[in-house]
């Protein structure tokens, strides 16, 4: 068989420092004729097989007239380079394989970082890993959101074959920030598509933040209220101080501070004011205010019980009278209810009811007050004229009458 057709075959292999590289030569054609390994320093390891290099870390795996199997074990970094398979025929044939060993980058470590930040100052953190070959990749993420704008450096390390490589994360801290989780994350294909992580936890103190929050959008008079006085801050602000109007409170016994609330019982028209909440952390301080208006009470029954009273006063003499201004008042009453809702001036359709009463009553007084008049009247001329009626003479007549000077002192007395 002719050896022209004796080709040995090799394959380029990459394996992480510190594992396992296997080294294979195949031929498909040959004649009893004998393989070797060699390192890159040209030094045999196998001859069939029969071990030359003495290095424990050097096994056969397979060898025969057809393969050439060896193992390196514990590989490191200086083991890299051209492994050479030849195949001793004439001339003698070879094939070429390059061992590619990956370095292991460091678990990185996150520097520049102290416990606590004040909100406002400029933060960076540094995340540095050693021992990556090639490189690794730096990436920073923030609450699980990827960080694009960072400072990326690459060094080579003293062995001249693997990289210190460095990132640093420059920013402003910020009380959004509080409790985020930073996370500086390697990547490097000798991690088998498992990153190496580094995680920071951002501690950020900030002045506090005030906001009042109000239990009724329409307080009334006699109604209760509770304002709550929601301070965020860190430390967190304890407690809270409560003033009216730029002083103290001015009703304790109604106004009562609990923890951050306060409560005002049976409200008036007193309670009115710029109610003022503040809060106070080492950091700083900060408030906030709310401005009380109570309203008057809604009561749509108002015109109701309002005129009965004014018109029990001013019926006084008849039946007649009663019942008319009974009707009048069940006139105003069953108006449309929703006029007076929220209403805080005087009513003119009320006023205009009591007129109208007033006037009915005192029209229905000047005419009882007549007729009283008439009747009377005519009584004191009809006993005038009795006993005048058989005198004989005028005098007689006037001395005979009952309309005698009794009588006519009696008349002046009533008209008086």
């Amino acid at each position: 068989m002719s050896s022209q057709g004796q080709f040995p075959l090799t394959q380029n292999v990459t394996v992480v420092e510190g594992g396992t590289a296997n080294l294979t030569c195949r031929v498909d054609q040959n004649d009893n004729t004998s393989l070797q390994w060699s390192n890159p320093a040209q030094q045999t390891l196998y001859f069939d097989d029969k071990k030359a290099l003495r290095d424990n870390r050097i096994e056969l795996v397979r060898a025969s007239w057809h393969e050439l199997s060896i193992s390196i074990s514990d590989v490191s970094l200086s083991d890299e380079g051209q492994y050479t398979c030849s195949l001793f025929t004439m001339p003698v044939k070879t094939s070429k394989a390059f061992l590619t060993v990956l370095g292991v980058p460091e678990k990185p470590q996150i520097s520049g970082f102290t416990s606590p930040v004040m909100e406002g100052e400029r933060m960076q953190l540094t995340c540095k890993t050693s021992g990556s070959k090639p490189a690794a990749d730096i990436r920073w993420f923030k609450n699980d959101k990827e960080i694009k704008d960072v400072k990326y450096l690459k060094e080579e390390d003293a062995n001249r074959r693997t990289f210190t490589v460095s990132s640093t994360l420059d920013f402003r801290a910020d009380r959004g920030d509080d409790g985020a989780v930073v996370r500086c994350r390697v990547d490097h294909e000798s991690l088998n598509a498992t990153p190496q992580i580094a995680m920071q936890v951002l501690e950020i103190h900030y002045t506090p933040s005030v906001k009042i929050i109000s239990s009724s959008s329409w307080p009334e008079e006699g109604q209760s209220i509770v304002l709550t006085c929601e301070s965020k801050g860190k430390p967190l602000p304890e407690p809270v101080l409560w003033t009216k109007d730029g002083g103290e409170l001015p009703d304790p016994e109604r106004m009562v501070v609990n923890g951050r609330d306060l409560r005002i019982s049976f409200l008036n028209k007193t309670d009115n004011g710029t109610y003022r909440c503040e809060a106070t952390n080492p950091i700083g301080q900060n408030s906030t205010e709310y401005v009380l208006i109570v309203h008057d009470v809604s009561n749509t029954l108002l015109p109701t019980t309002v005129i009965p009273s004014l018109t029990t006063a001013t019926v006084t003499t008849t039946v007649a009278l009663t019942t008319s201004t009974a009707t009048s008042a069940t006139a105003i009453s069953t108006r449309d209810p929703n006029a007076l809702a929220g209403q805080t001036g005087p009513d003119h359709a009320l006023i205009g009811g009591i007129v109208a009463v007033v006037v009915f009553v005192t029209l229905c007084s000047i005419i009882l007050l007549g007729r009283y008049l008439a009747r009377h009247k005519g009584t004191y001329l009809t006993n005038e004229a009795k006993g005048a009626e058989d005198a004989p003479d005028a005098d007689t007549a006037i001395i005979n009458a009952e309309g005698s000077q009794v009588n006519a002192e009696e008349k002046k007395e009533y008209f008086i």
